[in-house]
């Protein structure tokens, strides 16, 4: 009888194993965007470039000896329903001279995208927008910046804009994988 109840707890057990690896194999696809049956990701469309406010920028350092310092402006974060965190990134020259760019940042594929650019007061959207590797080019490094100082967590998108907020104020910068 022992040796019978054995075998019913090895099945039973077996079972068990086999319920919770299919269960954790369906969770997984739905996170997933490279799992053969997930939904095709789809991008929200993106809002018009917001306005910013060059006295509350909060710092995201790029390069410590680089002739530009560059910003985000908190009120032009979001962390849209298909993922993307959108912002405003202020480049400014010791000189004075300023630029701004909207884009878009995928945390859990490592891309950017560039909607518009702010020159001379005004808003020139870019034509046909495409995503970007973060690692892609070694001029425009201020997205990967962006990403590592609080824009993502890891490779998955940030909980709330007060987090990202947080981590551009903190001094410690996370690890983004490559």
């Amino acid at each position: 009888m022992l040796l019978r109840n054995g075998r019913l707890a090895a099945l039973l057990a077996a079972g068990a194993l086999s319920a919770a690896a299919a269960s954790a194999q369906s969770i997984s696809k739905e996170y997933n965007s490279n799992a053969p049956d997930a939904p095709e990701w789809v991008e929200n469309e993106a809002l018009p470039a917001p306005a910013f406010d060059m006295g509350k920028l909060v710092d995201v350092t790029v390069d410590a000896q680089g002739s530009l310092r560059y910003g985000i402006d908190p009120s032009t974060l979001q962390i849209g329903k298909d993922g993307v965190v959108r912002y405003v990134m202020v480049a400014r020259s010791s000189s004075g001279a300023m630029t701004a760019m909207y884009e878009g940042l995928r945390c859990d594929t490592g891309e950017y995208k560039l909607y518009a650019r702010y020159n001379v007061d005004k808003w020139t959207p870019v034509e046909q927008p495409q995503w970007k590797s973060l690692w892609e080019s070694s001029r425009i490094k201020y997205p990967l910046a962006f990403a590592r100082q609080g824009g993502c967590d890891g490779r998955a998108r940030p909980t709330s804009v007060r987090d990202i907020v947080q981590r551009l104020k903190s001094p410690a910068e996370t690890v983004y994988p490559n």
